[in-house]
């Protein structure tokens, strides 16, 4: 066992997050969307304590209907990998770096599987609906640790979200704001036994 353990968010840092389209989807605005939408049930959702008929259901806090089939067709259509992210995850599982999603995601995340295979390169490990923790709980980080039999030293944890990092880095993690391959892959040169030179 050697070398730091690599934990990954997914939306937004290894893939496109499709949350980007609803707005269009709903003719609206970000701004609009927002007071609209049921305040616990996406979070609910990601937490495995509602499943996907009762969130599409209460997606909107006063029960509206509206077309639930077009907004799960928008959400496998709206997701595709981060410019970079497929090249650089396929050159650190050659190198031989261990690699775990640490997500914050719905089962949902068995559709991006489907699509785009990401266990060609890293586990499904720690996703929100599986362990019953979401980021930045310290927990979800401390839980990944222990799962994996090493000390939040040995984890180098990559998001999009800066809270996330925060809590990460709180907890020991070596922690990396990820702003775009090229940069990430920056940020891992000369990681042991990365080698990524």
């Amino acid at each position: 066992m050697t070398g730091p353990v690599l934990l990954l968010d997914i939306m937004d840092t290894v893939v496109r997050d499709p949350f980007w389209d609803m707005p269009g989807f709903f003719g609206c605005t970000f701004d609009e969307l927002w007071p609209l939408i049921h305040p616990t049930a996406w979070v609910d959702f990601e937490l495995d304590r509602i499943d996907e008929e009762t969130f599409l259901r209460s997606f909107f806090a006063d029960g509206r209907g509206y077309d639930t089939a077009g907004l799960l067709e928008l959400v496998r259509r709206g997701t595709w990998w981060i410019e970079g992210m497929e090249e650089l995850l396929s050159e650190l599982h050659a190198a031989g770096a261990e690699m775990h999603a640490l997500s914050n995601y719905p089962s949902w995340w068995r559709r991006i599987e489907e699509d785009h295979r990401l266990s060609r390169y890293l586990r499904w490990s720690f996703v929100s609906c599986d362990t019953g923790l979401r980021k930045p709980d310290p927990e979800a980080y401390l839980h990944a640790a222990r799962t994996l039999g090493r000390p939040p030293e040995d984890c180098i944890f990559v998001d999009n979200t800066g809270r996330n990092c925060k809590a990460a880095a709180q907890v020991g993690m070596t922690a990396i704001k990820f702003v775009g391959a090229d940069e990430l892959r920056r940020s891992l040169e000369g990681v042991r036994p990365l080698h990524l030179t």
